[in-house]
């Protein structure tokens, strides 16, 4: 039985996620997500907006995945070494080196396969993205409702006619 691990943070599911778990599902048998914790998270990105297990328990649900746990709050690898997959799969936007990943699971005695996969066609909808529609979205919707509190200008009559 072939085991790919996959990870990220998962914040705000979107079809690029769902894309990047369903490619790591079809290169072996078992798909175990590694969800990022928060602090992690916080450190290398952005303060996730839903907490770890909430987005845990998300991708789990999700069908291309076996299994979702959280990550280590110390050292990545060690999430490496309890899973023992067989293959690393990483998103296109992930920062990790393939090679070095590789040798660094080597390093503690393990051999795996890591692959870089490749981005949902057309995928205008990353988390990013999503964030900022949803911000301008509001935005215009707040200016509209300010709009419409504003007193309407009431035509002033002459006081001398």
């Amino acid at each position: 039985m072939v085991r790919v691990m996959a990870s990220g943070v998962f914040d705000l599911l979107h079809p690029g996620h769902l894309y990047f778990l369903t490619q790591s599902r079809k290169l072996g048998d078992e798909l175990v997500v590694v969800v990022a914790r928060d602090r992690t998270a916080s450190r290398l990105k952005r303060e996730p907006i839903l907490p770890e297990e909430m987005r845990r328990e998300m991708v789990e649900a999700l069908k291309p995945v076996d299994r979702a746990v959280l990550g280590s709050l110390t050292d990545i690898y060690h999430t490496v070494e309890e899973l023992r997959p067989d293959i690393i799969a990483l998103g296109y936007d992930q920062h990790f080196d393939e090679a070095e990943v590789e040798r660094e699971c080597s390093r503690r005695g393990l051999k795996i396969r890591v692959v870089r996969l490749g981005e949902l066609p057309n995928d205008l909808l990353a988390t990013r993205q999503i964030l900022e529609r949803v911000l301008s979205r509001y935005a215009r919707a707040r200016r509209e409702l300010e709009e419409e509190d504003e007193p309407r200008a009431r035509p002033r009559r002459d006081p001398g006619a």
